[in-house]
């Protein structure tokens, strides 16, 4: 019998939209690979979570490099090695000496495209091979030799519609997810759109902040939405399948993704959709088959330099847009069932588990570009990204490893403990 290939995921590793790309790539991959997780320091850790943690999992100790996805490499290359693996996959993996730690120890290396500069892309050939869940992704790396044009989707079974109907027959209830990052989401122009709608609808948006201290400006608004029984936010961490369940319409003006998770997690669970114009959001929704497409007024470039701009929709648009559901509420029912249908046949992620494999199957290990290597370690220099950490951190560290080999694991796991008895947190 041949022996399976060993497959190592480098990922954020809890409730995040991230972790959950991740652990899709992961229930695909298992049919045919072996699977580990190395489970690198974000916001937090899930230790000790059923959901998260198993013997699968290995976590990160806390790494002193202050740059975003930064890894002690002694630890990395160890995990590497002990779990003998033939393919390193990566998950936004920002900082750049990890991949090429990765490469020196003669494993494949890829990962899944979602965050660039000008600057970093011509990094990105330091990997094996990319998959692009988008078709705007790819247009950007479809000269790299190991690039691959895959669709993104969704778990189709866990993402399922509550009903056909209306939630309330009385009116159209539109929903909203924030997340983390509203304002990147859109969430300001919701309500700003919404607060303008006549006729009978409701809102309820799901967010982790604050809406009224994330929006001081519309923190009135908010008060007399709620005040009228027209709005309720969640302001809480929940699982997948999160609230979709809660509303008839999801309205998305998000002005930046990566891929936009939520869109076809929507759209699973039978709600059309209303999204920004642009990509890569106009390659899942198609304008009157499964929801509506709202104008952009603007484009502007966020401060990081990502690649692409930011995208903010015409606020009147976005209103016109809104304001038809509420006056063809007769329609939603259908409109619902319909985007049910659009999802099961292009938004299945299970579908995909053929050409996922064949990606991770088909790679070949390419030779060292010096001159790459040079360019990525000038550029983590000039950011600090190769700042060593002090002599007694890394006797401390070496000392801490050798004896108590599960400590920061230990304080990870407190630090959560401690966050989840503030009330409110995880209610």
């Amino acid at each position: 019998m041949k022996e399976r290939k060993r497959v190592g995921i480098v990922t954020t590793w809890f409730e995040r939209g991230a972790a959950y790309v991740s652990r899709q790539y992961k229930a695909l991959l298992e049919e045919d690979y072996d699977v580990f997780i190395f489970a690198r320091g974000g916001e937090e850790y899930a230790i000790g979570d059923p959901k998260w943690d198993g013997p699968h999992v290995t976590w990160a100790t806390p790494c002193r490099i202050q740059v975003t996805m930064s890894i002690n490499l002694d630890e990395f290359q160890e995990w590497i090695r002990a779990k003998r693996l033939d393919i390193v996959f990566f998950n936004e993996q920002h900082w750049w000496p990890a991949v090429l730690a990765a490469n020196e120890t003669g494993a494949i290396t890829g990962s899944y495209v979602d965050y660039y500069t000008e600057e970093t892309v011509p990094f990105f050939h330091s990997f094996d091979f990319l998959i692009c869940n988008t078709q705007r992704h790819f247009s950007v790396f479809k000269d790299h030799p190991g690039a691959r044009y895959i669709p993104w989707g969704t778990d189709v079974g866990l993402f399922t519609p509550s009903s056909s109907g209306l939630v309330d027959p009385a009116r159209v209830t539109f929903f909203h997810s924030g997340g983390v990052s509203p304002h990147r989401k859109g969430c300001d122009a919701v309500i700003e759109a919404f607060s303008r709608l006549s006729g009978p609808c409701s809102l309820v948006i799901h967010a982790q902040r604050d809406l009224k201290k994330h929006f001081p400006a519309l923190a009135g608004t908010i008060r007399q939405l709620e005040s009228d029984g027209r709005l309720v936010c969640h302001e809480r961490t929940v699982s997948a399948p999160g609230l979709f369940h809660l509303g008839d319409v999801y309205v998305y003006p998000t002005r930046l993704e990566g891929i936009g998770l939520t869109i076809m997690e929507a759209a699973a669970c039978g709600l059309p959709v209303i999204v920004t114009d642009t990509g890569p959001m106009n390659e899942f929704i198609a304008d009157g088959e499964n929801g509506s497409l709202v104008k952009v007024a603007r484009f502007e470039r966020r401060s990081d330099n990502y690649y692409w701009p930011q995208a903010f929709c015409d606020l009147n648009d976005l209103t016109t847009k809104m304001q038809w559901y509420v006056d063809h509420m007769q329609d939603v029912g259908a409109m619902k069932e319909r985007a049910r249908a659009v999802a099961e046949q292009r938004f299945d992620w299970g579908k995909q588990n053929v050409e996922i494999c064949r990606a991770f199957g088909d790679v070949l290990k390419q030779p060292e570009n010096a001159a790459l290597t040079k360019a990525i370690r000038a550029f983590e220099a000039r950011r600090g990204g190769l700042k060593a950490p002090s002599a007694a951190y890394a006797r401390f560290h070496g000392w801490a490893r050798k004896n108590h080999p599960r400590f920061f694991e230990t304080c990870s796991a407190l630090m959560a403990f401690l966050k989840s008895m503030k009330p409110g947190v995880n209610a």
